[in-house]
C-alpha cells in the first residue's frame, strides 16, 4: 500500500528529534515542525489503513499533544525538563509509527 514513503519521512523525523539536545527557541521551532509533520503522516497512514493506524492516531498523537501543551503552559524554570519529556514522547510515537508501517507491509 505504499508505506515506504511515510516510513522514510518518519525515520528522518526521528533522526531530527534525536538531534535535539536542549530547550531554546530554535529547538522549540524545530520540534513543533516535526510534530506537525508527524501529525500529517500519521493521519495519512490512518486514512490508508484505519485498522493498523487508528490506535496510533488516537492515543499516540494525544500523548504528544499533552506533552506539547504541558511545555507551552509551563513556568520558565520547568521548561527544560518538559521539553525533554515532549522530545521523548515524540521520539517514542515516531518509533511506534515506524514499527507499525513495517508490520502493515
Amino acid at each position: 500500500m505504499g508505506y515506504a514513503k511515510e516510513r522514510g519521512k518518519l525515520e528522518k523525523l526521528s533522526t531530527k528529534v534525536s538531534g535535539l539536545t536542549n530547550y531554546d527557541d530554535k529547538s522549540l521551532t524545530i520540534i513543533t515542525d516535526i510534530f506537525e509533520q508527524y501529525s500529517h503522516s500519521i493521519r495519512i497512514l490512518k486514512n490508508k489503513n484505519p485498522e493498523s493506524f487508528n490506535e496510533l492516531y488516537l492515543s499516540d498523537l494525544e500523548e504528544v499533544k499533552l506533552a506539547k501543551r504541558s511545555l507551552k503552559l509551563s513556568e520558565e524554570a520547568d521548561r527544560e525538563e518538559l521539553f525533554v519529556k515532549y522530545k521523548d514522547a515524540l521520539l517514542n510515537v515516531l518509533k511506534n509509527a515506524i514499527k507499525a508501517t513495517n508490520k502493515a507491509v
